[in-house]
């Protein structure tokens, strides 16, 4: 895999921009700041630091052959997560596994105090995943993703709403102590 190289210019002051006509104004971004968005949003939907990596890179460079730049993270993660999906598909291969690889049904692991969030991040959908990353960590509200992915509200206040019940049955006791 070759880098993403980022051209940044320090002088330039930010400014905001509005993502429509009743959301608040978000502050235009940098390149380097556009990439690390891409990342995390990629990560949050590929679940590995490979795959994040390679899909923000690709979308980059499809985004720059075609328009010359990349506009800002509404662009960005609509074709990261196009790709995303594009890959999903073609993936579709099933594969079976022999019985003895599996571990026994009865058996769990402890929960320790810290738990492995690539764990209890896998066992959400990726649409579930996705969602729930952009309302919690980049701060959008369920219209504003509907807008960026093209669902309807509806669908994204329930995605988001499985998910966190899917958390807090994994997390049991420590998620209802935490709040």
């Amino acid at each position: 895999m070759c880098a993403v190289a980022v051209l940044i210019d320090e002088d330039e002051p930010k400014r905001s921009a509005m993502t429509s006509s009743n959301s608040k104004p978000r502050p235009v971004l940098s390149d380097a700041e556009l990439v690390q968005a891409g990342y995390r949003y990629a990560l949050s939907i590929a679940r590995h630091h490979q795959d994040a990596e390679d899909l923000v890179q690709q979308a980059w460079m499809k985004l720059v052959r075609a328009y010359g730049k990349v506009e800002g993270t509404p662009v960005l993660f609509r074709a990261v997560r196009n790709l995303f999906y594009d890959q999903k598909r073609r993936s579709k291969i099933v594969q079976f596994e022999p019985l003895d690889s599996h571990p026994e049904n009865g058996k769990t692991e402890p929960k320790g105090v810290s738990l492995d969030m690539e764990l209890l991040l896998s066992k959400l959908r990726p649409e579930e995943s996705e969602a729930l990353f952009l309302n919690v960590v980049e701060g959008y509200t369920a219209s504003e993703i509907s807008e960026k992915t093209g669902s309807p509200r509806g669908t994204i206040l329930s995605h988001i709403h499985r998910a966190r019940q899917k958390l807090a049955k994994a997390l049991g006791s420590e998620f209802r102590d935490s709040k």
